[in-house]
């Protein structure tokens, strides 16, 4: 217990320590749905097409969004967290914990699945080390797959923050929100995700190439399609930016809710005194 000006700040740090094993636990969970349907296709060779593996992974998702989203938000995705941090909708104090939570998780999401497929992985080829990461197309350059990773991410950061902002009277209520962005993750898989395998998270990828090497594939993960490991991790992250800040200024900043709210409180300007509960209720009317 640490006391601080006659205060106790233990509560705070116990708090983060939760959130943390949220982030660790909810993105395992999307890490083991997603990589597990794509060993499904790729190792095993069950018909589903496209849209059914982008569906699961949406669905993995939405079912970390229930299991763990009461405690820290469920994040599970670096390029959420940084984008939040930027505009000012989460504390940087938080981002690194949260990131080092999120590359754990996918580490143990990747692990599970190579647990209870292992007797599936005879040889370790280049071929069955991509169900556990990304890669892009063949023909694609890495600079226009960071960028194609950028594009996409930007999107999910403009959904997730529309589909979770109190202001947006178009929101989902209650449950639907998870099934909202699930769906958005699947959508955007369905979209475009097969130019580049739609990693739109750095922990997602990261993850699972930290425990392919370890689990016998070597340096391969991180050497292959021309050094490609930096591609899911950069694109995204410039992407989860650039879309909160795109949210923020051009779609937040107009929702009719905040514009009450600043019209109130240029008016109020006139005055000595600046009353923040008249503009809550002003706003609110």
């Amino acid at each position: 217990m640490i006391l601080k000006d006659g205060g106790i700040i233990k509560m705070e740090k116990e708090n983060l320590f939760g959130e943390c094993l949220a982030e660790i636990i909810g993105t395992a969970i999307l890490l083991f749905f997603g990589t597990s349907v794509v060993t499904n296709i790729v190792i095993v060779e069950t018909n589903l097409d496209w849209w059914g593996l982008s569906l699961i992974w949406g669905l993995g998702v939405t079912m970390a969004i229930y299991i763990t989203g009461g405690v820290s938000g469920a994040h599970i995705n670096p390029a959420v967290t940084v984008g939040l941090a930027s505009v000012g909708d989460f504390p940087w104090k938080k981002v690194f914990p949260y990131v080092i939570s999120q590359i754990t998780g996918a580490f143990l999401g990747a692990g599970t699945t190579y647990f209870i497929y292992s007797d599936q992985f005879v040889e370790k080829t280049a071929s069955n080390m991509t169900v556990f990461h990304t890669i892009a197309m063949e023909n694609i350059t890495n600079p226009k797959a960071m960028l194609i990773e950028l594009i996409l991410t930007a999107v999910l950061l403009m959904g997730v923050m529309a589909m979770s902002e109190p202001l947006n009277s178009s929101a989902p209520k209650g449950l639907g929100g998870a099934i909202s962005v699930g769906l958005l993750v699947a959508a955007i898989g369905a979209a475009a995700g097969n130019l580049t395998g739609f990693a739109i998270n750095p922990a997602r990828d990261f993850g699972p190439k930290l425990f392919t090497a370890l689990a016998g594939w070597g340096l391969a993960p991180f050497t292959a399609h021309n050094y490609y490991f930096w591609v899911p991790i950069i694109g995204p992250l410039l992407g989860g930016v650039f879309g909160a800040v795109v949210y923020k200024k051009f779609i937040r900043a107009y929702l009719p809710d905040v514009l009450k709210k600043n019209e109130a409180k240029e008016d109020m300007m006139t005055g000595d005194i600046l009353d923040e509960e008249k503009l809550d209720k002003t706003a609110s009317e």
